[in-house]
């Protein structure tokens, strides 16, 4: 795979409240492209940041329905990967790459 496939699976972090007290656990949470798989996404971490990845658990996040001025609207579906990082290593998300 080559390293644009890599950006393009991972979007971006997930910087929240229960991603923040996730980092406890050594685990760090992705927003990342819908049809990516868990073995993409892992090789995609371990190449874009140099880290062991023990374990990627998924989610998907289905769009709300939202309201602006009356007008309704559908929000995106986002998929979520909660990685979680070998003994020792760490990634820092608030710097980029």
């Amino acid at each position: 795979m080559s390293d644009l496939s890599h950006y393009d699976i991972i979007r971006s972090p997930v910087l929240s409240e229960k991603s923040t007290v996730a980092t406890e656990q050594n685990k760090v949470v992705f927003n990342v492209l819908k049809t990516a798989t868990k073995p993409e996404i892992k090789a995609a971490v371990e190449a874009l940041f140099k880290v062991k990845v023990t374990a990627v658990n998924t989610m998907v996040r289905k769009g709300k329905v939202k309201r602006f001025r009356g007008v309704i609207g559908q929000q995106s579906d986002v998929k979520k990967a909660i990685v979680t990082l070998a003994e020792g290593d760490s990634i820092d998300v608030s710097t980029g790459l």
